[in-house]
């Protein structure tokens, strides 16, 4: 039997209920995920990319044990074009989270650039549930740099790591 491998590639900083939402669905359709977690320098991460990586593997782990899937995981941080690293890893498929329109757009033209690239991967494209919709990392980071309150849009966890490395940076300045 051949097995399925999915890619679910993100920069993740950090990981919110949205990405846990997608990433609990997307195992359901594959025997292997992996959870790339992108490089990217543009982006200006507020974490680094161990302190991204391990929020995901530490997430992902809880999800796995609260739940009876037998699908195997993979967190791998990765730099290349998506593409050749889905390649590098035998994905069969990319598994992209929309949660509007505006996303629709962007990952649509995405979608016809990989498929140009490699017509054997296929982008298979997740709604976020409503309730997940309008959670964005770049919000949450936002709400939580000005003290609000981001317990409904990320884990306990992720939170605490949030509001320390906000600390941080105020002290830092200080």
């Amino acid at each position: 039997m051949i097995k399925r491998t999915g890619l679910y590639p993100g920069t993740f900083d950090p990981i919110t209920n949205g990405h846990l939402d997608i990433i609990n669905r997307a195992l359901k359709m594959v025997d292997h995920l992996v959870i790339g977690v992108a490089i990217n320098r543009d982006k200006g991460p507020l974490f680094a990319l161990e302190d991204r990586v391990a929020m995901v593997e530490e997430e992902v782990g809880k999800l796995i044990k609260a739940s009876d899937i037998k699908t195997t995981v993979k967190v791998q941080p990765f730099e290349s074009l998506l593409m050749h690293f889905a390649e590098e890893i035998g994905a069969q498929m990319i598994i992209r989270g929309l949660r509007a329109v505006s996303d629709f757009e962007y990952e649509f033209q995405m979608a016809g650039m990989n498929e140009r690239l490699n017509p054997d991967i296929e982008t298979v494209f997740l709604m976020a549930e409503a309730q997940h919709q309008a959670v964005a990392s770049r919000l949450v980071k936002e709400i939580a740099r000005l003290g609000g309150d981001i317990s409904h849009f990320t884990t306990p966890m992720v939170q605490e790591r949030l509001l320390a490395r906000f600390a941080e940076l105020k002290q830092a300045a200080s």
